[in-house]
Order: C-alpha cells, then sequence, then structure tokens
C-alpha cells in the first residue's frame, strides 16, 4: 500500500491500524468474516473505474465486453455451487446489498399494499422483512409500501411452531411468507414453509442471508427444492465481498420472473452495479467449489455447537438450547447483565460480538437483553473445537457477576 501512504497518510494509518485491530482481535460477530487475499485484490482491481448499467449483452454503455464476460461467469457459478440449472433458475448478482435484494423481489413480484408475512424482528427477523411496532408505526422503509405481519418462536421452545405459523397465515392471507432472518440459530424445515405458503396461495422467499456458505458447503439443508426465491449476501458464511444475489425459480414463477427480478435491480433501485464487487464474488464462488470449503462450512457449525455447549454448562441461557448453524444467541437476563453491557465487556478482552433482541425482549432495541455470537471469521482462522473451548472459558470469565 505504498502509493496509498504516500498520497494520503491518515487513511493509511486508520486501514492499519484496522487490520492490526482485526488480527489482534477474534471477530465472532456472525455476520462478518476474513475474505481471501484473491478475493481482496478482485475488489481492488481496476474493475470499478467501469460503469455498466444494465445485463451481460444489453449495456447502456460500450467497452464492457470484460465486464460481460465476468459477470456471465459469476452467474454461473452461482448457480454451480448451489447445484442448479439456468434452465429452471435465474441468478442477478448485481445487488450492492441483501436489502437492496431484498426489496428488488418485493418490487418485482408484489404490488404496493400487498401483504407479508415474516418472522418478528425481535425473534431473529430482518428489519428488511417489514418490520413496524407493535402499534403500527413502520420502521423499516418495506413496511411503509407494503402490509405486514409476523410470525413468533414459541415462547418455550424458542423455536419455530409450523402449525401456528401455518395459523397465522391462514389469517393474514399474505401474498408473500418469508423465512430468515439474523439471529435464528436453528435450521428452518423449508419444506414446511412451502407447504404454508401453498396452503394460502402465497409466494415462499427464502432469505439465507447468514446460512448462504453453510448450505453451500453441506452443513446445512437447502432451501432450493422448496423456495420460489431465494435472497443471499456474500459477506458472511460464503467468505465474499459485501454483496448480494437473488435466486428465482422460473420452473415455479414462469420464465418471464427472469425479467422482473432484473428490471427492479436496474434501473428500478440501482444504477451501475459494482464490476470489482461481484468480480470478488465470483472469486469466493470460486474457492466455495473447492473440497475445502466444505470442511471449512462443517467447522463453522462444529465449532459453534462446543461454543453453544459450553456457555449452556455455565448457566447461560441459550437461546433455542443450541444451534444447527454458525451463531449462538444468549438471554443475559438470567445473568442480570445487558447485551450491550456483555458487548462492551467483551470488547475489552478482545472478543467482538454484538448486543440484539432475544425472544420476548423486555429491553430497548438499543439496549437489548440478548448477546449473539458467530463462528465464521475464527474458524477462517483455523479455528478448531479445541480453541473455541478456550474462548468459551473466557467469555465465561468476561461475563460472570464477580467481573
Amino acid at each position: 500500500m505504498s502509493k496509498l501512504q504516500q498520497t494520503d497518510p491518515e487513511i493509511y494509518a486508520l486501514i492499519q491500524a484496522e487490520e492490526k485491530r482485526q488480527t489482534d482481535e477474534l471477530a465472532m460477530i456472525p455476520s462478518e468474516n476474513i475474505v481471501s487475499e484473491a478475493v481482496k485484490e478482485a475488489v481492488g482491481s481496476v474493475l470499478m473505474n467501469k460503469y455498466s448499467e444494465g445485463q451481460p449483452g444489453k449495456r447502456y454503455y460500450q467497452g464492457n465486453g470484460n465486464i460481460d464476460a465476468i459477470e456471465s461467469l459469476v452467474e454461473q457459478r452461482a448457480l454451480q455451487v448451489f447445484g442448479l440449472d439456468s434452465k429452471d433458475w435465474h441468478v442477478n448478482v448485481q445487488p450492492v446489498t441483501g436489502s437492496i435484494a431484498n426489496f428488488a423481489v418485493y418490487a418485482a413480484l408484489l404490488s404496493p399494499g400487498d401483504r407479508m408475512l415474516a418472522m418478528s424482528l425481535y425473534d431473529g427477523g430482518h428489519l428488511t422483512h417489514g418490520w413496524k411496532l407493535p402499534d403500527g408505526k413502520p420502521i423499516s422503509f418495506t413496511s411503509k409500501i407494503y402490509d405486514t405481519y409476523f410470525y413468533n418462536v414459541d415462547p418455550q421452545t424458542e423455536v419455530f411452531d409450523y402449525a401456528q405459523i401455518a395459523k397465522i397465515a391462514a389469517q393474514v392471507k399474505p401474498q408473500i411468507l418469508i423465512s430468515g432472518g439474523t439471529a435464528y440459530p436453528r435450521e428452518i424445515d423449508y419444506a414446511k414453509m412451502r407447504e404454508i405458503a401453498d396452503s394460502v396461495g402465497a409466494i415462499y422467499m427464502a432469505d439465507v442471508a447468514h446460512e448462504a456458505g453453510l448450505i453451500a458447503g453441506g452443513a446445512n439443508t437447502s432451501p432450493f427444492p422448496h423456495a420460489h426465491v431465494v435472497t443471499m449476501t456474500t459477506r458472511k458464511t460464503l467468505r465474499g465481498p459485501i454483496g448480494a444475489m437473488i435466486f428465482a425459480s422460473k420452473k415455479l414463477l414462469g420464465d418471464s420472473v427472469a425479467e422482473k427480478i432484473d428490471f427492479a435491480v436496474f434501473p428500478a433501485l440501482q444504477g451501475g452495479p459494482q464490476n470489482h464487487s461481484i468480480a470478488g464474488i465470483g472469486v469466493a464462488l470460486h474457492e466455495a467449489l473447492q473440497p475445502e470449503f466444505k470442511t471449512y462450512a462443517q467447522q463453522v457449525v462444529k465449532n459453534a455447537q462446543v461454543l453453544a455447549a459450553e456457555l449452556k454448562k455455565a448457566g447461560f441461557h441459550v437461546v433455542s438450547g443450541g444451534t444447527d448453524k454458525h451463531l449462538i444467541l444468549l438471554d443475559l437476563r438470567n445473568k442480570g447483565i445487558s447485551g450491550k453491557d456483555a458487548a462492551l465487556a467483551l470488547e475489552k478482552v478482545g472478543i467482538i460480538t454484538n448486543k440484539n433482541t432475544v425472544p420476548g425482549e423486555t429491553g430497548k432495541p438499543w439496549n437489548p437483553s440478548g448477546l449473539r455470537l458467530g463462528t465464521p471469521a475464527v474458524t477462517t482462522r483455523g479455528y478448531t473445537e479445541k480453541d473455541m473451548l478456550e474462548v468459551a472459558k473466557k467469555i465465561i470469565a468476561t461475563l460472570s457477576p464477580s467481573n
């Protein structure tokens, strides 16, 4: 980074400081990971110099031959990673974030005022699934346009009661049923969700932003045999740069869904795509196709399960009793400490986590009762079950009342 150091020593120094922080501390936020040097090189390439509104072969600017080839290759790899055929599935790799990807699906397949049914934010859902306050005040822009309803986990088991979701769906009669979120530690039964969607004539969208890499690596089940639409981000367990992808079933929604999705992304929501990020996604997908990625995905889950078990032994309330994925959610009310205070305490000892709401939340969003932890980044650093035992000891010691 000698050129940067010469041109802008202040930014250079801050980047160096951040690199040191990431080296010295443990990134244990489930939505963070560590990209490879190859991904970094692609993202930092001359591709950021080129503007390319439109789709491969249908650009509004000249000089996009190489960009077309790159984006088409990334689309092919995206389908290959998840075992999909281009005859049955359309993929768009241009959304700059998962939020844009989700909103593009709504813009393509719904009309303003249509009803959507999704997981409650406090129980692990996501803002883009239409969150609004109990009094009806819209929080997400989605809820200002669509009529949003929510389902919760069972208060006793803290996992989904699919029969209850079906009852809510029968009452609400949504145009779209959404699964997925940011803090649900258990696998989702995609087949049951599709059955519920079919029972009310709804589109079923699976948001697997968090699980994408685990699905690609065979550590979690796939939603593709069941969902009409699948959205995902690329920065979490898929171990790529910031970006997102939309997969739409032509078999279930018709061939015209490809044009609808593409139009919703551009020109409806975005201008030119970030070609450098798309290339980085392509490199990450290439890495996900290698045998070692399956080993990585399996290890992510093993590490999370060991950590959850150790925390549970120490008397922490592990939401749902454990995890099937890369994340753990702790309800700290039985420890008399807030999620915010816990996250701050752990940061002081070099463990980076985040405060989070929990099922039955009694605190405020900015000072909730929960703590969210994840294992994607530490697994990338080579941590195994033995290392997680040591991490668990440090977490337990830091959050124990005597400290």
